[in-house]
């Protein structure tokens, strides 16, 4: 299930100290713990969340490319993407490894394919239309 305007506990700091939200531009977590999540009334924590989608804006490409890269993966987000929508539209996947934390699973620009951690066919340039 894919998300929007939802807040993710990073889960950085023990349950019983304030805690590191963010709110990703799009995620996508299993339903069960979404609906899980809503039932129980808290945000999503990030041991539930697949993937990160963050869009690069003009003031935010430092926070994307660097300061959220490296809070996702502390948190343990297996797959995080940067969407950056300056011209040529392009995307950068990342997928998390036990050694390394990020490292880069594919870059494109055009087109985007994965098949992690779904399947996925994306005409880059058609979301400037």
């Amino acid at each position: 299930m894919s998300l929007l305007d939802i807040d993710v506990d990073l889960e950085l700091v023990p349950g019983d100290q304030p805690g590191t939200v963010r709110r990703p531009d799009l995620i996508i977590v299993d339903r069960a713990d979404r609906k899980w999540a809503r039932a129980e009334r808290r945000v999503l924590r990030a041991s539930e969340v697949l993937l990160v989608v963050e869009t690069v804006s003009p003031g935010s490409r430092r926070m994307d490319y660097r300061i959220k890269r490296d809070e996702y993966a502390d948190a343990g987000i297996r797959h995080y993407w940067i969407l950056d929508l300056d011209e040529p539209v392009s995307s950068l996947a990342f997928r998390l490894t036990d050694e390394f934390g990020y490292v880069a699973n594919g870059e494109a620009a055009g087109k985007f394919s994965t098949s992690e951690p779904v399947a996925l066919d994306v005409d880059l340039t058609a979301l400037l239309d």
